[in-house]
Order: structure tokens, then C-alpha cells, then sequence
């Protein structure tokens, strides 16, 4: 995916603007920031839950080379 940059969040805000308006674009901001917190959120949790499981295997497997 390529860099937007600030031109390119210029034009996307100004269009936001226009569709939305500016009385609905607080509303929009606080909604898509909660949206993006919950999925990193998820993520981190479904990261963390699948490194406890390779930690386990790996347990298991070093437990297995010392008998």
C-alpha cells in the first residue's frame, strides 16, 4: 500500500468534510478511533494467545529431550 501522505489527507479530509459535515465529523473521528482501538486490541490478543501456545509446545518438547 502506498504512503498517502499529506496532500492525500488533505483531500480525503476535505471530502469527509463535504459528505459529512461538519457537525457529524467529531462523531465520525470518535468512532473510527474506538474501531481502530478494539482492533488493536484483538490483534494484540490473538498475538499473545499464539505465542503462549508456541511456549507451551516448546516446553513440551524440551521437557520430551530430557527424559
Amino acid at each position: 500500500m502506498p504512503n498517502i501522505g499529506v496532500p492525500g489527507l488533505i483531500i480525503i479530509l476535505i471530502i469527509a468534510l463535504i459528505v459529512f459535515g461538519p457537525s457529524k465529523l467529531p462523531q465520525l473521528g470518535k468512532a473510527v478511533g474506538q474501531t481502530l482501538k478494539e482492533f488493536k486490541n484483538s490483534t494484540k490478543d490473538i498475538v499473545d494467545e499464539v505465542a503462549d501456545e508456541f511456549r507451551l509446545d516448546d516446553k513440551e518438547t524440551d521437557d520430551k529431550k530430557k527424559i
